[in-house]
């Protein structure tokens, strides 16, 4: 059987990793700015994560949510207290498009409404639903295809209030993230977020923030739309939850009461998965890697703006989008292979920095200088 090829990829095999260091089938050492796509947040195979796990699965791996699991309630406790939602609940699942998923069915099932406003530049997942509301045909399958969705401008607010003037009544939640990552760090700005919160808050509709990519303390605050200074209805979590580990989550308001049967999973939340969770948040707190993170990237946004052939520099904290003119399109291949360092893309020429919340300024300046010598 042959692997379904629908990955380019690139010809490096990783064997080892340790902090923002991975190392190659041939012992090459490569600097890590991308994180796996914004998975790894507390540095790869930290030594209090790599225990968390091991103890746990000497213990029990899995169970179903058919019984106790004192590990979720762990879990939502941290959650809450580090993220500053204390008064929310958490569901668990397993994956950034599973909790749009489950959010998106929560605003539903919560005003009986149909539709939801998303944006142009949203990536939300690949799975039903959550691929519905990304602003990409090519990837929506006919099966995909869902008439209930109104795209509208980023950044907008005449055309959001707009809608809500004509379709209020109909629209059962708006989802958005608080910095576009496939998008092109692409950030919503303070003043729509809030226009969001009010129109959502006239006409009963919910407002989701998507902080898959964004969130976890990404861009100095543990969401990243908080930086409007307005709650979210739901926030959706993922990637750097559990530094490699699948599990994601919903951070649900207390306006919303549960039901037996409402949403499910068989394997979100298990032993080994809040393990990584609770491991993430407790390296997360006692290290400071949300002052880490805003303090690093502040300082390598500076850095990046100083270059001339910089088109923009657009994000916040290491989630970070440099983009660059058509001729310098190779600098990010020529980072990886002549230069050792990983980083993301958005099409066409925008290169993503989204590496570990605990980057160093030495690895910062390392990544600096090497851009310095293909840029210039």
């Amino acid at each position: 059987m042959n692997l379904f090829d629908v990955y380019p990829l690139n010809d490096i095999e990783i064997t080892k990793a340790l902090g923002s260091n991975v190392w190659d089938a041939k012992n090459q050492k490569y600097l890590d700015l991308y994180g796996g796509h914004a998975v790894i947040s507390i540095g790869h195979t930290h030594p209090h994560y790599v225990k968390r796990l091991t103890d746990q699965l000497h213990k029990v791996g899995f169970y179903s949510n058919s019984v106790k699991i004192p590990l979720q309630v762990q879990l939502a406790e941290k959650l809450g207290q580090v993220s500053g939602k204390k008064d929310f609940q958490l569901f668990l699942c397993n994956s950034g498009a599973e909790a749009n998923e489950n959010a998106l069915k929560l605003a539903s099932f919560y005003n009986g409404r149909k539709k939801i406003i998303a944006f142009h530049g949203a990536f939300h997942g690949r799975t039903s639903l959550a691929v519905a509301v990304t602003d990409n045909p090519k990837i929506i399958a006919p099966v995909n295809e869902n008439a209930n969705v109104i795209f509208l401008p980023l950044n907008n607010e005449v055309a959001l209030e707009e809608t809500f003037k004509a379709q209020g009544d109909e629209i059962a939640a708006v989802i958005i993230e608080g910095i576009q990552g496939v998008g092109g760090i692409k950030e919503a700005s303070k003043s729509f977020l809030q226009k969001i919160r009010s129109l959502c808050d006239a006409y009963n509709a919910v407002y989701i923030a998507d902080s898959v990519q964004c969130g976890y303390g990404r861009t100095g605050l543990f969401y990243a739309h908080d930086y409007a200074g307005v709650d979210a209805d739901v926030y959706t979590m993922a990637k750097g939850m559990g530094n490699g580990f699948p599990i994601a989550g919903i951070s649900i308001a207390p306006k919303f009461k549960p039901w037996h049967g409402e949403l499910g999973t068989t394997f979100g939340g298990n032993h080994l998965a809040c393990s990584a969770g609770l491991a993430v948040l407790e390296v997360m707190e006692q290290d400071n890697l949300m002052q880490n993170a805003e303090e690093v990237g502040r300082y390598l946004i500076e850095k990046l703006n100083k270059f001339e052939q910089v088109i923009e520099v657009r994000g916040r904290g290491l989630m970070i989008g440099i983009e660059l003119p058509a001729e310098l399109a190779h600098v990010k291949k020529e980072l990886l292979f002549t230069h050792h360092i990983f980083t993301g893309e958005a099409k066409p020429n925008v290169i993503r920095l989204l590496p570990a919340l605990n980057l160093s300024k030495t690895h910062a300046d390392a990544f600096l200088e090497a851009f310095r010598k293909l840029v210039n």
